[in-house]
């Protein structure tokens, strides 16, 4: 009501003004434009300006709505656009958890581009392409997907990487995991990666050398590093030894090289001596597999290593017998150690003690091995009965059918 009333008091006041303006001659206007000339009262030249300006007024400001008008109308096409892109993205990512691959893959890359983060929906329609099995798709879009977002090379990397391995494409897989490892020496997820590619490749050399990072970065259980580092050195030194056979290489130079170089935890774990001291002997070299076992029963008894010390016979056997009778003063009840010994003194040809330490052996614990030992013994010392009868407990214990046998 205030505005009404000042309005109509300006207006009042104007035409006041105008009226009394009017009753005065102020000239004219004259205005010549080329060839034309406009002559007008100067009182009607002012309102033809102000007029004019008004009018100008009026017509920008019907430009600035109609400006505004068409950036509300494209405001609300983007925005319509961004939610079709979600229901798409949703919808392919429904589709790829399902499994319908090529409807995933669709709905995922054609919202791509409008959608909010345009990374996920490519490496997501990567996925679906690796599954469907089409390569080349993959690599065209981890590409878009490098493209699509600044700073994502590491996660598409990673990406290319699992897929790489999903698809056992395992040469580009370690391509790509060694390049990734050369931006981030350290990522954690990229060293899993290439422990995982190694050890499908069987590459021990290189799991090797990629072990102690594990290790220093904790990226494990350590009870399944420790089982993955025995098979590393174990396969290395199986590998090593046919090597040498290949060669016929009798110095075992490269085996022996590599035991140098193994961890000085795997030099005591009795699993890789086991193996080392096996493949010593395998390749004729059973003295110095039985001098590296009889240092090491010395200092770190095995119920495993004692096993195999009785089948392998040292350069000079009564010596060897005599080491282990030592070691039976402090184990008296070692069902294993009195087997060894009952081997040992078979080397020796001490029949009798042989026979003795097998009858101890087989009374502390029922060996199938020890059995047949023993009735081996008698067989050959003439004590046929005494053979049978072990041959019989050995058939029942090992469940063998009742079938029928030839007459003697």
């Amino acid at each position: 009501m205030m505005r009404l009333v000042i309005i109509l008091v300006v207006a009042l006041l104007l035409g006041l003004g105008l009226s009394l303006g009017l009753q005065y001659d102020l000239g004219y206007i004259r205005i010549s434009l080329g060839n034309y000339l406009v002559e007008t009262n100067f009182w009607v030249g002012v309102v033809l300006l102000v007029v004019l300006t008004l009018a100008l007024m009026l017509l920008i400001s019907a430009v600035r709505r109609l400006t505004r008008g068409t950036g509300a109308v494209t405001h609300w096409l983007a925005r319509s656009q961004k939610r079709r892109a979600r229901r798409r993205t949703t919808e392919g990512l429904l589709a790829l958890a399902e499994g319908n691959w090529p409807h995933a893959r669709k709905k995922l890359e054609s919202s791509a581009e409008q959608a909010e983060t345009p990374l996920i929906n490519y490496l997501a329609a990567a996925q679906a392409a690796s599954e469907a099995g089409d390569h080349d798709a993959v690599d065209e879009l981890l590409r878009k997907a490098f493209e699509s977002t600044p700073g994502s090379d590491l996660a598409v990397g990673i990406t290319q990487a699992q897929l790489q391995l999903n698809a056992n494409r395992l040469e580009q897989a370690l391509a790509t995991l060694v390049r990734l490892r050369k931006q981030a020496p350290h990522h954690p997820f990229v060293l899993k990666l290439l422990k995982n590619t190694y050890l499908r490749l069987e590459d021990w050399r290189e799991l090797s050398k990629l072990l102690p990072e594990l290790r220093k970065r904790q990226l494990g259980d350590p009870a399944e590093l420790d089982r993955l580092e025995r098979t590393v050195w174990h396969n290395l030194l199986h590998r090593a030894a046919e090597e040498c056979r290949r060669q016929g290489n009798q110095d075992l130079s490269t085996l022996t090289r590599l035991w140098d170089e193994l961890p000085s935890s795997m030099r005591r774990d009795e699993h890789t001596i086991r193996v080392y001291t096996e493949l010593l002997a395998k390749a004729g070299q059973e003295a110095q597999a039985e001098t590296l076992l009889r240092k090491v029963l010395r200092n770190h008894w095995s119920d495993e290593l004692i096993h195999l010390y009785g089948r392998i016979c040292g350069s000079k056997p009564d010596e060897q017998l005599l080491a282990a009778e030592r070691w039976l003063q402090d184990r008296p009840n070692n069902p294993e150690l009195l087997l060894a010994l009952g081997r040992l003194s078979l080397r020796n040809e001490l029949w009798g003690k042989a026979r003795e330490y097998f009858e101890t052996s087989l009374h502390l614990r029922r060996s199938q091995e020890t059995l047949a030992e023993l009735s081996r013994l008698n067989a050959h010392m003439g004590d046929e009965d005494a053979s049978m009868r072990l041959m019989q407990g050995l058939v029942r214990e090992t469940g063998l059918p009742e079938l029928p046998m030839p007459k003697a």
